[in-house]
């Protein structure tokens, strides 16, 4: 049980480490009244061709869009990105992860819905990111050596979701399903089993678990491999520094592209776990190198793989940002009124709710694909099962949130304490 363990606990982190990036570039987007103009003035646009429920799309192919534009696909985008940031906010991990789901869910394509997704994340990062502050951390020789890597990864993601469509645009919906379906599966379950088990101790502080100290011995092996071009880094944390190949480095990256690549996520999901736990890189120098891959590597991937293709549903990522500023600083607020017991409930069940969403829709992709041979009604009623389920989690989880935070809005108001400490207690103790 150690391997599967050792690997939720990588993906928690992963999760929660991209739900604290998503928190600081919005709150640097909000705080600051330049960057509100200009993405007020950037909406203008979009809403006024939806408020006409236009039959075209900004850049899109609407081939491959829902049957027709409506002022109600961009609204429930706007939900979407709200529901997300409520999560990201609250719960401090896995809004990233109903994104992508939520849209095909919408009925987006999932090819265009990752696309989308990417495009929405660069854009966010474009406009949020505060990368002065972080940069004297930085290790730009790491930085370059991880670049080279995710910006291949991103176009070998990019091939594998482009070819699948291609190849037949049902093969490309099971795929991303599938993948989905997988991942937010395994995190969900173990989640759940973490939670009774929180709940049966009476454990209701830290919603994300604790923090590992010292270099993992995974970190320690790849470090001692001689494999030029060897890297020397964290000079500032230890006498001498560290060192690692710069060939190990890159390998990193392009697993981190190809999977920003097919799931839309973007890649700083991964790059933090990675960087801290599996080449030994202190938090510190990490952060930094975060926040310039996941510019680059959902740069590159949502224009170089998606967007001059016409898989970008633009104004769809409007909405969705839109929502999220929202959503997150409304469920960052709302942690201060919440126990960590009852957050992380709903982390689980979030995240067990996108899974049956995908994993609902398999078997009518599998029987279109004449993989499976099931009934039309059976596989139609499954889907609907698992759509139902899942709008209705979402929609009870926001209710909850925005009931909390007005009926104690009076105590919020009073407090003057950060909020952002709530979102990855613990990772930033993760130094090595």
């Amino acid at each position: 049980m150690s391997g599967p363990r050792q690997v939720f606990e990588f993906l928690k982190a992963a999760s929660v480490a991209h739900a604290k990036w998503d928190y600081e570039v919005s709150m640097s987007i909000i705080k600051n009244r330049k960057k509100l103009l200009i993405l007020f003035l950037l909406s203008l646009p979009i809403l006024a061709v939806s408020l006409l429920e236009a039959g075209t799309m900004l850049g899109a192919k609407t081939a491959y869009a829902p049957a027709f534009y409506t002022t109600n696909i961009f609204l429930i985008s706007i939900a979407i990105g709200l529901a997300a940031g409520l999560i990201t906010g609250c719960i401090g991990a896995g809004g990233g992860f109903i994104i992508t789901p939520a849209l095909m869910a919408a009925g987006v394509k999932g090819i265009l819905a990752v696309g989308t997704d990417l495009f929405h994340i660069f854009a966010k990062a474009i406009m949020g990111t505060t990368v002065h502050k972080k940069l004297g951390n930085v290790s730009t020789k790491l930085a370059v050596a991880f670049l080279v890597g995710s910006g291949g990864g991103t176009f070998i993601g990019g091939a594998i979701n482009k070819g699948l469509y291609n190849k037949d645009p049902l093969l490309s919906e099971a795929f991303i399903s599938t993948v989905y379906a997988i991942l937010l599966g395994f995190l969900g379950f173990y989640a759940l089993i973490d939670f009774i088990k929180s709940s049966k101790a009476g454990g209701g502080g830290d919603a994300h678990g604790g923090s590992t100290s010292g270099t993992p011995a995974l970190a320690v092996k790849l470090q001692n491999l001689n494999l030029p071009p060897m890297i020397t880094f964290d000079e500032d944390f230890v006498p001498g520094g560290k060192k690692i190949s710069g060939v190990i480095i890159a390998m990193g990256g392009v697993i981190v592209g190809i999977m920003a690549a097919i799931m839309g996520v973007g890649g700083g999901f991964i790059t933090f776990p990675m960087f801290v736990y599996v080449f030994g890189v202190s938090s510190m120098t990490t952060v930094g190198t975060d926040i310039l891959q996941i510019i680059f590597t959902a740069g590159l991937a949502a224009i170089g793989q998606y967007a001059i293709y016409g898989y970008v549903f633009y104004t769809l990522a409007m909405g969705m940002l839109i929502g999220s500023l929202l959503g997150i600083q409304v469920g960052a607020l709302t942690t201060k009124v919440v126990k960590g017991i009852h957050i992380r409930g709903f982390y689980a069940v979030s995240i067990l709710a996108g899974f049956v969403n995908r994993a609902a829709t398999l078997p009518k992709k599998f029987t279109e694909l004449e993989v499976l041979d099931l009934s039309k009604p059976l596989v139609n009623g499954i889907e609907s099962v698992g759509n139902v389920v899942f709008w209705i989690v979402v929609a009870v989880f926001g209710i909850w949130i925005f009931t909390k935070f007005f009926s104690n809005i009076g105590v919020l108001r009073e407090e003057d304490s950060p909020v952002q400490k709530k979102l990855s207690p613990g990772l930033a103790a993760s130094d090595h």
